[in-house]
């Protein structure tokens, strides 16, 4: 199975790991880290994820206020969104297909 980021989702990711750089140095490569193990787990156990919709999941991370939404299209994992789990909770439904 592999993945793909939906172009938004890709962009999130970016500027949280940013974000988090700009903190403290090291401290946004860590949350990359985080957010690549959670997929790898997610690459391994798709359906594993808590359910939001019938085609839509959602995965948590383990040290950061994240959640990865995804969604499973045949042998791809299609990454919504990198969404922080306190606010604007359902702001990347408008990415669903």
């Amino acid at each position: 199975m592999k993945f793909t980021f939906h172009p938004e989702a890709e962009t999130e990711f970016e500027q949280v790991v940013a974000y988090y750089e700009a903190k403290q140095s090291g401290l946004g490569l860590e949350l990359a880290d985080e957010v690549l193990v959670s997929i790898a787990r997610i690459l391994d156990y798709p359906k594993a994820g808590s359910s939001f919709s019938k085609n839509t999941r959602r995965c948590l991370t383990k040290r950061f206020p994240y959640g990865i939404i995804y969604q499973i299209h045949q042998d791809t994992v299609r990454i919504i969104a990198i969404a922080h789990l306190s606010r604007r909770p359902e702001y990347w439904q408008e990415r669903v297909q």
